[in-house]
């Protein structure tokens, strides 16, 4: 088994009044180049908007684009003619595929936004774009894995243009489980979303990453009540990232 550890307070940070973002992986001014992907994983950002702001249109072209609100509502439209509102309890995917234009905001004049964005590389470049939401609230398991994301359309979750499979994993203190990876050659980055673990041979605690791989399964151990992001990608990057 072979890991790579990023503590929370690692992470590069920006603080734009209306956005305050932590980078797992490098972005935007936030450039270090130990840190600029994990396999096919290439962002994690873990964002606060405040009452009212947000990100106004702009582009984006052939990346598999994951959104997961942990507080508050976000708003969503994009050049395909969508218009939506996630919520806690929901995740968003969209495929930029051949090239789209979005906007996100809080529109809520009381409380903050906070959710992670969350860049993969698609298998394959110049798809057809694509958008889609669904509810990961329902059918939420304590003391074990709930898959929300999947390269399968009839899986549970919503599902994406690679072999990569997302679980939200819910324990209480003291409990725990072995996962097993779906496929040979994936790894698995955990984010703890809140509380502590020991995952593998590493104590996390919110907010620290631990990449993984190398290795047919792990075992997570909950120190207290806790919520992680499992992250199960390809490490090998896809043949047109290549030179």
């Amino acid at each position: 088994m072979k890991t790579v550890y990023h503590k929370a307070d690692s992470r590069g940070h920006a603080d734009h009044g209306w956005l305050n973002s932590y980078h797992t992986f490098s972005f935007a001014n936030y450039q270090n180049p130990e840190r600029t992907h994990f396999g096919v994983l290439r962002v994690l950002n873990d964002d606060t908007v405040t009452q009212g702001m947000g990100f106004g249109t702009h582009p984006h072209r052939d990346m598999e684009i994951i959104s997961i609100p942990l507080e508050g509502d976000l708003e969503h439209k994009d050049s395909m003619g969508t218009t939506a509102v996630i919520r806690k309890g929901e995740i968003q995917v969209m495929s930029a595929g051949t090239g789209i234009m979005h906007s996100e905001y809080n529109k809520n004049k009381d409380v903050p936004v906070k959710f992670l964005q969350i860049w993969v590389f698609p298998r394959e470049i110049n798809l057809e774009p694509r958008y889609d939401q669904k509810s990961i609230k329902e059918g939420e398991k304590v003391n074990g894995f709930q898959q929300i994301l999947s390269p399968n359309k009839n899986d549970d979750g919503v599902w994406i243009h690679q072999d990569a499979w997302f679980n939200i994993a819910n324990f209480t203190k003291g409990n725990g489980k072995n996962y097993m990876l779906n496929k040979k050659g994936n790894g698995v980055y955990a984010f703890v979303l809140k509380g502590s673990a020991k995952v593998g041979d590493r104590i996390l605690n919110e907010r620290d990453g631990l990449g993984i791989w190398d290795t047919q399964s792990f075992n997570i151990e909950a120190i207290e009540d806790t919520e992680i992001l499992l992250m199960e990608v390809p490490m090998e990057l896809p043949s047109y990232l290549k030179p």
